[in-house]
């Protein structure tokens, strides 16, 4: 059976990059890989705020940040290193980065996570667009293969009605709702509030 071609929907690249930012894509992404004793998994994570929170949240465990965008890589390896060495910070020793999309990582490896993390990921508002969500019932179901026992996604966005679309996919996985409670997570996508909405809302979801 001829593979199907997994598809990132939006960009992939955006503005130029600075040269010490071009030097950290070719220098310091390769020598920080995803590895298999990972615990925690972050996608999308923008320009990286909340992965570096969880790296100096959990300085034992090893972090897994997943993006596509180039760009947000850049921006998270900039902030995550010295900018006279390009060396990591201590504090970030445990960040590993996967610059694509995560699928690919998931459905090639046999990963496990008690945490992963989607915070405003694209919610494409238009119908037309719905099919180019990233949270429907496969992404999800593939998601529940990866969690340890007891391990947790946790979701977040600002759009309610994509969160109601999500709450809709779950019963189609095995995954059930745990808790819907969670302090509101700054980040910079989650200041800008692009929904209008008076805060962000949150799932927490386990195997069932």
């Amino acid at each position: 059976m001829e593979k199907q071609e997994i598809r990132t929907f939006g960009r992939r690249h955006g503005k130029k990059l600075s040269q010490r930012k071009e030097y950290l894509i070719a220098h310091v992404l390769p020598q920080i890989a995803p590895t298999t004793n990972a615990k925690i998994l972050e996608i999308g994570f923008g320009a990286g705020e909340h992965v570096r929170q969880l790296a100096q949240d959990n300085p034992d465990a090893i972090i897994i940040g997943a993006e596509p965008f180039i760009n947000g890589v850049a921006s998270l390896l900039s902030a995550m290193t010295d900018e006279k060495d390009n060396a990591i910070l201590p504090e970030y020793k445990n960040i590993r980065i996967f610059a694509d999309d995560v699928r690919i990582m998931l459905k090639n490896s046999a990963f496990k996570f008690n945490e992963i993390w989607i915070l405003h990921p694209d919610p494409w508002p238009k119908a037309k667009h719905e099919k180019r969500r990233l949270l429907n019932a496969e992404f999800l179901t593939l998601l529940s293969r990866h969690l340890e026992k007891d391990g947790k996604i946790i979701i977040g966005t600002d759009h309610w009605e994509y969160y109601e679309w999500i709450t809709e996919r779950v019963p189609e996985t095995p995954l059930r709702i745990f808790a819907t409670n969670l302090e509101t997570i700054k980040t910079r996508y989650q200041s800008k509030n692009m929904a209008g909405t008076d805060a962000p809302k949150y799932l927490i979801l386990q195997n069932g």
